[in-house]
């Protein structure tokens, strides 16, 4: 039974699939020619003596009845049993080896072994290189061997074959000569060794492709990683320039509130901090940092600013990408809220829609003129694109980005990604929004 085990190095999946889609073909070939060879008996039936008659019965039949039963058991399975590729070729040599048996028991040694079936030992040895295992074409090779070797010894043993030296002499008077047979068994021996290296080959040049098929695959994630890392990178200078500079701002104009930003700032990193080494995060963690960030704001916006979040029942422990939330409504403040006179309004809504996540941010600034214009003189979009480049590299076609006017003013980003529930955080990570960030919560 060891002889069947599979390798102690898995075969990649792409080989296994192959032999199994070659031995589904095989069996078809198998059964073709079973199929030919018992037409053939039906029509050589009548002329041939009850006793080959016989022998085609007992070796066809139970051939013809596994391959049939091959199709009906389980070619509707995905893959077929692993032991049918060593299952299949020991019953075809066995079956070989026991019609030409058969034929020199019923009638003659001389005409078993000049009979043409010896070659389906050959086509049995061709398809291991496609189907099995270099284990399982070495056995099956040897077996080829050893049974036609047994075969011989057991012909000649018991005087079932007229042996003749001479070749010429071995034609003219019907009789075997030991150089032919040996010649068959150098041949068969040639062969298997052959099936069996070429079974070695492709086993190992499909792993060698496999392999280096993975190593690409990882470089690529490498990559992917690394800029997904920068872009995340980038983010942070980029609201900590922003926010540093509004603190300076109130340092001569009001002490107190720019302590105060500067402590929320310092609370805002740190949860940042927190999740500098994952890509995504539970939606509710984004809601605290989302919370942080509008604390800062409003030290310096004051009543000017309003952000509220609707956040449908049941989606807060869903994936988001980490640092997505806080980009975004800074964009909406800062070229939005931030030009207009009067107090401005930014609305966070997240809901479920089937499998995938609906994130929408509203805001009713200056509108995508004025928006546009400001963005152009101070060299900004820092938010939306490399939130747009990294929902690409998490999502690829699996996300929708849209950003855009309003109809009724101010400016709209909606944002798609799949619906993929994570852990939810606890502590002040996982903190409803407070009075700075009203949540208002709709099923």
């Amino acid at each position: 039974m060891q002889l069947f085990a599979t390798s102690s190095f898995a075969p990649p999946t792409s080989l296994r699939l192959r032999r199994d889609r070659a031995e589904r073909i095989l069996n078809g070939l198998r059964a073709v020619v079973v199929f030919l060879l018992t037409a053939a008996a039906l029509v050589y039936a009548p002329h041939l003596s009850r006793a080959l008659n016989t022998a085609n019965v007992l070796v066809l039949a139970p051939t013809l009845l596994w391959t049939v039963a091959q199709y009906l058991i389980w070619y509707r399975r995905p893959e077929l049993p692993a032991w049918l590729s060593a299952v299949n070729p020991v019953v075809d040599v066995t079956a070989v080896t026991a019609i030409i048996g058969g034929y020199a028991v019923a009638q003659s040694g001389v005409l078993a072994l000049r009979s043409p079936i010896f070659l389906m030992y050959f086509v049995v040895l061709a398809g291991r290189p496609v189907a099995s295992s270099i284990r399982k074409a070495a056995f099956i090779s040897a077996l080829a061997f050893v049974e036609y070797a047994g075969l011989l010894v057991w012909l000649w043993a018991t005087n079932r074959i007229p042996v003749a030296i001479n070749p010429i002499d071995a034609v003219e008077m019907a009789r075997i000569t030991p150089l032919d047979e040996a010649a068959k068994l150098v041949l068969l021996a040639v062969f298997g060794i052959v099936s069996t290296y070429a079974t070695s080959w492709v086993e190992q040049l499909v792993r060698e492709a496999s392999k280096e098929s993975a190593e690409r695959q990882r470089v690529v994630t490498r990559l992917v990683q690394s800029e997904l890392d920068t872009l995340k990178l980038q983010l942070n200078p980029h609201f900590l320039f922003n926010a540093l500079n509004s603190a300076m701002a109130l340092i001569s104009t009001d002490p107190a509130a720019a302590e105060r930003m500067v402590s929320e700032l310092s609370d805002f990193l740190r949860l940042v901090l927190s999740t500098s080494s994952e890509q995504e995060v539970p939606l509710e963690r984004e809601l605290g940092l989302l919370d942080r960030y509008v604390a800062i704001q409003r030290v310096r916006f004051q009543d000017r600013l309003t952000v509220t979040c609707n956040i449908e029942e049941g989606v807060r422990d869903a994936l988001v990408p980490s640092l997505l939330l806080q980009p975004l409504v800074e964009n909406a403040i800062r070229h939005g809220i931030s030009p207009r006179a009067g107090a401005g309004h930014v609305q966070v809504t997240a809901r479920r829609v089937g499998d995938k996540l609906s994130i929408t941010i509203l805001d009713d600034g200056v509108g995508v003129r004025a928006r546009r214009s400001r963005e152009r003189s101070r060299g900004t979009g820092l938010g939306l694109t490399n939130t747009t480049t990294r929902l690409i590299h998490l999502y690829g076609d699996g996300h929708e980005f849209e950003s855009g006017p309003r109809d009724d003013g101010g400016y709209a980003v909606r944002i798609t990604i799949p619906f993929r529930l994570g852990r939810s955080s606890s502590g002040r990570n996982g903190a409803r929004i407070n009075a700075d960030l009203t949540a208002v919560e709709q099923s």
